[in-house]
């Protein structure tokens, strides 16, 4: 059971940095895009906000995620 919460928590670990990296990606590099696309500079900001918002979001609930299976983990390991 433990080799499983394992590989569960490294999953866990490597979406948390995944979501991390394109949350910031988007942080960067979204006003400008859609700049290009031809919004005005108000409209880009915003859309490029709530986009990275929300990948920070994500990035919350899979860390809490990884540190209740950390949780599980230890507790597992105490019982053993």
């Amino acid at each position: 059971m433990s080799t499983f919460l394992t590989i569960l928590l490294v999953a866990a670990m490597i979406a948390v940095v995944v979501v991390l990296v394109r949350g910031l990606v988007i942080f960067l590099l979204g006003a400008s895009q859609n700049l290009r696309d031809g919004a005005t500079p108000g409209e880009a900001r915003i859309a490029s906000s709530v986009r990275s918002n929300q990948m920070m979001q994500y990035r919350v609930m899979l860390q809490a995620v990884a540190i209740f299976l950390v949780v599980v983990l230890m507790w597992f390991a105490g019982k053993s």
